[in-house]
């Protein structure tokens, strides 16, 4: 079963902000620590900022990426916050492929 995880904020939940970023932290380590992996992690919005230099989540991403989850990003995202192609772990991605992971996947989770 093929499983694509969302993420499409650098931080988890609505609410504080800081404690968001920390739960987000918290969510990717234990997935990183997890026997049960997904294929892919797609980061769209400000969620392609999690995965830029000095990111407090680039070492369970890293962690994840080694165990072969592929991480990628939207394009029009990085563009948007000025990140271009400054990111330290995972591929620029763009909207087609995307939508053709969401429709083709499994279970797509969003978190």
């Amino acid at each position: 079963m093929k499983t694509a995880i969302i993420i499409n904020s650098e931080s988890l939940g609505k609410g504080d902000d800081e404690l968001g970023k920390k739960l987000l932290g918290a969510f990717l380590r234990k997935l990183w620590a997890s026997t049960k992996l997904p294929d892919i992690i797609i980061c769209y919005n400000s969620g392609v900022k999690i995965m830029a230099k000095g990111s407090a989540v680039l070492d369970a991403l890293n962690g994840l990426s080694e165990k072969g989850v592929e991480i990628i990003a939207c394009g029009t995202c990085l563009e948007h916050y000025d990140l271009g192609n400054n990111i330290e772990v995972g591929r620029k991605s763009d909207m087609g492929e995307i939508v053709s992971i969401m429709t083709s996947y499994d279970k797509v989770i969003t978190v």
